[in-house]
């Protein structure tokens, strides 16, 4: 694929409006980026690449894991360790006299009093970017303190207000409040505050709204652009989310294997593609290919999973002296009833916390339960003999397959582990050549990987690790999956690849799927009955086109409405 990269002209300084820009920038530029290439030893990884920012414009960088996007940015502010960095930053600031200065050679000491004050930036995991042992406001009042001369009073105040400002509730409390004792999207709206505090002229925002849900992502969204414009701040948005693109940026910019490939309006870019690359991108939207098969209508249809009034709690400790005698009870799943028939797939849709993961345990016999719960008719029992036939029936594909292929094993023992369980008696060379059947099932072959059989997880790609994941658990010819986020830790392209890989299994096995996920994209592609779980509940449910095109529920359509 030619790396030649697609630019559009426009005049940039018509792309930020003067009402949101602070200031006078000089030549209409907040930040002029020349022939920056950044290496490794002897390996570069960005690649000469050229581009600007005014003031107030938001752009984005897009493009998928390992393209460049979040060393190019931190490279701007020289936090990337070890690497070697060449060509020109030229930082103009706001104000007609400040003196233009370039990023990447001036001293460590004027480069720190840049960082935070002038440039900020989100950082892409909230857990691991804030300090586990002091609490958000400690945090975000040491940014005050240090770059706008605060006393500790005044920063405490101010670190109130940015919590405030992020719309997060009971800022007066949460300010107090560790990083673990925050949800995913208060840790991000914590981060943000932190990043503005000192109210940059450009904030560099390195994937926002990734480890977020699907509505969570919409309010992070919804909160930089009204901060953007408050501030008056240039955004510099680095994600592999197309439709965050569409929704938030003025100018995209594609970076593929630390190539500028493309870059131009967004309306442009998206309308006419002009690089095959860029073509690729806009094209991963997961496709509809399953066989439309009629809703069960019958009680005596058959049905390979059943559940009735199941309900999942899990011991919590009691406050005082009552937790030395007895213990509290967490309600994970409360009177979940689905079924699903042979050759559907059942989509289970919900944000972080509602229950999706712990109805998926339950089904595969990992959880205690109370309620009716069947696999093909049979109940899980209470002993692992008694179990062993059903493990055979219904079978899992996990949502990061990096942590759950073991490391140690070489992909024959991976794939051909569940037959030394479920087909002893099969000899060596038998297992071997059913290993070898399942991996060329998903893809896999030796002529593209000499020496497949021996290599381990670390050798392959995310989807190509994916791809054994799903070989392991078809290799038992199961008749049921669940598929436990089984795409949400790839690229939109390897998605793509991997949904489609999973319809095509479906029609030559008819599996049945239980489909766990909070992409509405990827349930409207795979899914023939829905069921929406919320605080533990199923609030809705019903076939696909009736639950995600008429929502009954308004949380229902607060899920579809984000993905819009």
């Amino acid at each position: 694929m030619s790396s030649t990269p697609t630019v559009r002209s426009e005049p940039v300084e018509d792309l930020a409006s003067p009402s949101t820009c602070s200031g006078r920038a000089v030549n209409g530029l907040l930040l002029d980026v020349k022939n920056l290439s950044v290496s490794f030893g002897d390996k570069e990884v960005v690649h000469d690449i050229n581009f600007s920012i005014a003031p107030g414009e938001k752009l984005a960088l897009v493009g998928e894991s390992g393209s460049g996007k979040t060393i190019t940015a931190l490279s701007l502010l020289r936090l990337v360790q070890d690497a070697k960095i060449t060509g020109v930053a030229n930082y103009f600031g706001s104000q007609p006299n400040e003196d233009v200065r370039d990023l990447l050679s001036i001293s460590e000491r004027s480069l720190r009093a840049i960082r935070g004050q002038d440039i900020a930036m989100i950082f892409q995991e909230p857990m691991t970017a804030l300090n586990p042992l002091f609490t958000v406001g400690d945090q975000i009042a040491e940014v005050l303190e240090l770059k706008m001369g605060m006393s500790s009073a005044q920063a405490h105040q101010q670190a109130i207000q940015l919590l405030a400002d992020t719309g997060i509730p009971e800022p007066e409390r949460r300010v107090n409040a560790f990083a673990h004792q925050l949800s995913g999207g208060q840790r991000q709206r914590a981060m943000i505050a932190m990043a503005l505090a000192c109210q940059p002229k450009l904030l560099l925002a390195d994937e926002p709204t990734t480890a977020l849900d699907v509505s969570l992502r919409g309010q992070i969204l919804d909160l930089l652009d009204s901060l953007q414009t408050k501030y008056g701040m240039a955004v510099l948005m680095i994600t592999h989310d197309l439709n965050l693109v569409r929704r938030f940026a003025q100018r995209v910019m594609v970076m593929e294997n630390g190539h500028i490939v493309e870059q131009g309006l967004v309306a442009e870019v998206f309308a006419k593609p002009q690089h095959s690359y860029t073509q690729r991108l806009i094209d991963s939207k997961p496709v509809r290919d399953v066989l439309e098969l009629p809703a069960p209508t019958h009680s005596d249809t058959p049905t390979l999973l059943q559940a009735h009034g199941l309900r999942v709690t899990y011991p919590t400790p009691l406050p005082g002296w009552r937790g030395w005698f007895s213990k509290g009870a967490f309600v994970a799943v409360q009177d979940a009833a689905f079924t699903l028939a042979p050759g559907q797939t059942l989509g289970v849709i919900g944000e972080s916390g509602s229950g999706k993961s712990t109805l998926a345990l339950a089904a595969l016999g990992l959880l205690p339960f109370q309620g009716e719960l069947k696999v093909a008719g049979q109940a899980w029992g209470v002993s692992q003999l008694s179990n062993r036939a059903l493990r055979k029936t219904v079978q899992v594909v996990f949502q990061d397959p990096f942590s759950s292929l073991s490391p140690r094993l070489t992909v024959e023992e991976i794939v051909g582990e569940g037959l030394l369980v479920h087909a002893p008696t099969l000899s060596t060379l038998e297992r071997q050549v059913r290993v070898i059947r399942a991996l060329d099932e998903v893809g896999l072959t030796e002529l593209q990987f000499p020496g497949l059989l021996q290599r381990y997880p670390h050798e392959f790609s995310g989807g190509q690790r994916q791809r054994i994941a799903i070989a392991r658990a078809l290799i038992v010819e199961p008749q049921v999956i669940v598929l436990d986020e089984p795409t949400s830790a790839l690229d939109v392209t390897i998605q793509k690849q991997v949904l489609q890989l999973l319809q095509r299994l479906q029609r030559e096995r008819g599996l049945s799927y239980l489909l766990i996920t909070h992409d509405v994209d990827v349930i409207r592609a795979m899914a023939h009955a829905v069921i929406v779980m919320k605080d533990g509940e199923i609030v809705e449910s019903g076939p696909l086109a009736q639950v995600l095109d008429f929502p009954a529920h308004a949380y229902t359509r607060t899920l579809v409405a984000a993905t819009l």
